[in-house]
Parts: structure tokens; sequence; C-alpha cells
């Protein structure tokens, strides 16, 4: 049995306008870790998300006074970029797609198991940094790389390094999972999102990306310099990786 005094995971908010299904998710995630608060209609989400600053947001997309893809429009526009992960009995790939567009995280369709959502919502917190984990350091380190997420700025060896979102999004991953090799599919569901539809080789274009802005001498370094060291490797068939070379201090 958990502690009273444990630490919740992250704090919720679970928006539904079934009073049912609302209570049911509220008592699985708090007995599952989480501190939940929960909304039954959008004006109250908009609110409770305000005055809570929750990690996340369950958000069911049928509501009464406005969708969920309106309420996160809203919450976007206010600055409140929150993850959502949307909850919804139709399972349409173009709401999925308007979902993700909008700004949601992930998308879990009803009927669904308590079991699948605490995993969906556990892994949203993981890439989004806002489970407790990451929360006490908004910069990730690795050899001489540096990752700073409140200013979107990435360093090595103390020069700045310009990326595209995409680009820092990728590299945000590869630095989490620092030493692990991650396939394709893997990096397409979280850096692309699982319903990207497009081909899996944009993975290779963007590691070459990424390599030539980490791995290789910048254009107004002193020639006399060694290069950085390889930080960005491949596991042929397998996948890529995060590491020092071999024999490296």
């Amino acid at each position: 049995m958990r502690s009273a005094t444990t630490r919740p995971e992250a704090r919720l908010v679970v928006v539904d306008d079934e009073p049912n299904i609302r209570e049911l998710l509220a008592t699985s995630l708090r007995f599952a870790g989480f501190e939940v608060h929960a909304a039954g209609d959008g004006t109250s989400a908009i609110k409770l998300v305000r005055d809570l600053d929750p990690d996340l947001v369950v958000l069911d997309v049928m509501l009464p006074d406005m969708d969920g893809f309106t309420l996160t429009r809203r919450l976007r526009e206010k600055g409140q970029h929150v993850p959502v992960v949307f909850l919804t009995a139709r399972d349409d790939t173009s709401d999925k797609v308007t979902g993700l567009t909008v700004g949601g995280d992930d998308y879990v369709t009803k009927p669904f198991s308590l079991e699948e959502v605490v995993a969906r919502i556990r892994a949203v917190l993981r890439r989004t940094g806002a489970s407790p984990d990451d929360a006490d350091d908004a910069t990730l380190r690795y050899a001489d790389l540096e990752l700073d997420d409140d200013s979107h700025e990435v360093r090595r060896a103390g020069r700045t390094i310009e990326l595209s979102p995409t680009e820092f999004k990728l590299l945000r991953y590869l630095m989490l999972n620092a030493g692990r090799v991650l396939s394709k599919t893997q990096i397409l569901d979280h850096v692309w999102q699982y319903d990207w539809g497009g081909d899996a080789n944009i993975v290779e274009s963007y590691i070459s990306y990424l390599r030539r802005k980490i791995d290789t001498r910048s254009a107004d370094a002193d020639p006399d310099d060694a290069p950085p060291a390889p930080l960005i490797h491949t596991k042929r068939g397998v996948g890529y990786v995060l590491r020092l070379p071999p024999g490296s201090a």
C-alpha cells in the first residue's frame, strides 16, 4: 500500500462529462499514484488548468460546452502547453490527426483499459519531460553536450548550436535515452508521434542533420583543435544511440 506521505507521481486533470467514467478514471489514477482533479465541462477544465498548473490533462473530446480540440486550442492560446491525452469514443483517423494538430500528445479510444490509459500517461510524461525525474533540472547533459528545455538552446563544449524544433525534439529523446539503442519505430513514435504516415527514412535524414551540427567541427573553429568526439552512432539493423565512442574519457 502507498504511504499517505508518498509524493504523487504527477498532477493530472481529468475532463469527462460522463460522471461514471470521470469518477472511475479519477479513482484509478489516484490508486496508480497520481494526484487527480476532475472537471465535467470545458469551462471548468480551463479554470482548473489555470489554477493548478497540472503536469498533464486527460481530456474527453465530446464535452457539453466545447469539444476537446477547442479546449486544447484555447489552452495553447493562453500559453498553457500542458500535455494532453485525448479520450474519445470516435475511432476516426481524421480525429486523431486533428487532436495531434491542435497540440495533443496522445489519443486513447473508448472503450479502453485503465492499464492502457496509465501506460499512455506515463509515456507522455516521460517524453515531454513532465515526470518528476526530469522536473528538478531543465537542462539535460551528456559528455560536453547540453540541452536547455527552458531556453530551447543546445550547446556543445560551450558552443551554441542552432536546431530546428524537430531536431531539438529528436536530440532530447536521444539524450533522455543515452546509451540505449533506439529503433526507427521508437523514434517515430516519440518524435513524430505514431500517427506519422510518411516515409520512415525521415529518421535517417534527421539523424544526418543532427550529426552535421553536433558531431562536426564548427566553421569558425580553430583548425588545430581536435574535432569533437562523435556522439550519435548507428547500430546497423537496430537503430541509433547517443554515446561516447569506445576509449573516450
